[in-house]
């Protein structure tokens, strides 16, 4: 018997769809369901591994951690990456397929129809609920042919859609009639009903609106949801940068800039950070704004090639050596990590025509890119002892890896003596044990990068590295114990039980209560 379903769909991009399927997972995995989600095709930098070493994108991965499952690759079996110059990585049930142009992937996106639907039928085979999500607006009128990821899919599974809109953005009534509007005719038969998101201030200020809508649609409007603070809950994609507040500021707290390159992914690695009293964390792409942080991050990107040569047009690169041979502490994680190095060689065209590509040269190492893509979650031991992982030697820390290149280190004998060293020792990958080093550390510790994405959310690593920067700026600071996903999983689903008509939902999917 196949599961129910329950799409979510959203006037545009950015509305809070990806949370609200959150919400719904939590919600129904409290009442004892078993729920997954599903988004038939993702457009994201922000990816994470599967247990069997596959790429799915990170909402899925939230999504599926709220609904307390582990997340397959069917729960998002298109993931579009996107490049520079209007190209993009398609991966497919979690293992690359092609790299194309945008024109061209529409011409060709009619392939995975039969990709989509066999995997959203797995799931509907496993669980007793699957709730679907849609991307950006199904009322694109110029994207609606060849459709995979909306109405299409929505009919598919005869699926009810709940219609979202973002008041935060203005023009709710708008957004919501005129998207209705413009569906076709059993499309819209489809909608059944409309939830206005992100609102600010007293509800009962909107009862007018809630009626307007109604009466002009002849659609329940199925709640009006608060915006949410601080939720520390992982974004899809980039946007939610310029909107986030990233940090409590304090005077006398640790001030943590993260480079906002061009196609950074994977920002949530930050969210443990965002959440420490006393921690602001700034996500900047003007060299103006970096200012003397008592940190400076970079983070990984899709293209670190392109987005190196963007930390050269704007000023980054010089002042962040500049910064360094300085003193101020500077961490690269996956692609931030290979600018680190002396050299990036591209021998296959991975990412360039260029073969050889200089990096920062703040640590003695050189990346390779290879054709295969390393995707796997891992589990490693620190090895460093100075510096910002001073004190770190020996915990174990979880994470996982998603890169293009393999980077080795270039240490001549007398560097090696001197101290610079791997960060870690990589004890298991996936499933399989494994002995060998990861990351680099120069001699002080105050300069390290790692393919390790999560770094932060291991909770003993990141209280040491927070200690060490404290101590580094002359301040004591009190570390935040753990950094707790499920409990704001938890707030989460509460706020929608107390804004959205819960009977209503389950009638809609069709799920005895």
């Amino acid at each position: 018997m196949s599961g129910s379903v329950l799409m979510i769909q959203g006037t545009m991009s950015s509305v809070g769809k990806s949370l609200l399927v959150a919400a719904l997972c939590r919600i129904f995995k409290q009442d004892g369901l078993r729920v997954a989600p599903f988004k038939a095709q993702n457009m994201a930098l922000n990816s994470f591994a599967t247990r069997d070493g596959r790429e799915i994108g990170r909402a899925q991965a939230m999504q599926a951690d709220a609904a307390g499952v582990d997340v397959t690759v069917e729960m998002n079996p298109v993931l579009i990456k996107p490049e520079a110059d209007s190209f993009a990585q398609i991966i497919v049930m979690g293992k690359p397929w092609a790299r194309l142009p945008a024109g061209e992937y529409m011409r060709r996106r009619g392939e995975l129809w039969s990709v989509v639907t066999r995997a959203l039928d797995s799931l509907r085979a496993q669980y007793d609920v699957v709730v679907i999500e849609g991307a950006g607006s199904p009322v694109e009128l110029n994207l609606r042919r060849g459709d995979l990821v909306n109405m299409a899919i929505a009919e598919y599974a005869d699926a009810p859609v709940l219609l979202v809109g973002d008041i935060d953005r203005g023009g709710i009534f708008a957004q919501l009639l005129g998207t209705h509007a413009l569906l076709e005719g059993s499309e819209r038969a489809r909608v059944k009903g409309f939830i206005v998101n992100k609102f600010r201030g007293d509800a009962r200020l909107f009862v007018d609106g809630v009626k307007i809508l109604e009466e002009r649609s002849g659609i329940p409007v199925l709640g009006v949801v608060p915006f949410i603070r601080d939720l520390n809950i992982a974004d899809e994609d980039s946007v939610a940068l310029e909107t986030a507040v990233s940090g409590r500021r304090s005077a006398v707290g640790l001030d943590i800039v993260v480079i906002r390159v061009p196609h950074i992914s994977n920002f949530d690695d930050f969210d443990p950070l965002r959440a420490e009293d006393e921690v602001t964390v700034r996500f900047v792409e003007r060299v103006e704004d970096l200012r003397e942080p008592d940190l400076i991050i970079l983070p990984g990107t899709k293209t670190t090639i392109a987005d190196l040569e963007f930390l050269r047009e704007r000023g980054f690169a010089a002042r962040i050596v500049e910064l360094a041979h300085a003193g101020t502490p500077v961490l690269g994680i996956c692609g931030g990590y290979q600018m680190l190095g002396a050299q990036i060689l591209d021998p296959q065209r991975v990412e360039s025509e260029g073969i050889q590509v200089a990096g920062l040269g703040l640590l003695p190492l050189v990346t390779t890119f290879e054709a295969e893509k390393q995707t796997v979650r891992a589990r490693g031991v620190i090895a460093a002892n100075d510096g910002l992982f001073a004190g770190a030697r020996g915990l174990e820390i979880a994470g996982y890896e998603i890169h293009m290149g393999q980077t080795r280190a270039s240490f001549d004998s007398a560097a090696l003596r001197s101290g610079g060293a791997a960060l870690l020792r990589v004890t298991a990958r996936g499933d399989n044990a494994a002995d060998d080093a990861d990351g680099a550390v120069d001699a002080r510790g105050w300069i390290a990068g790692t393919y390790f994405h999560g770094l932060f959310d291991n909770d003993a690593l990141r209280a040491v590295m927070l200690t060490n920067l404290a101590a580094r700026k002359g301040i004591a600071r009190a570390t935040r114990a753990r950094f707790d996903r499920g409990a704001a999983y938890n707030r989460l689903a509460q706020v929608a039980r107390e804004n959205l008509r819960m009977e209503l939902v389950y009638q809609l999917a069709g799920i005895a209560r």
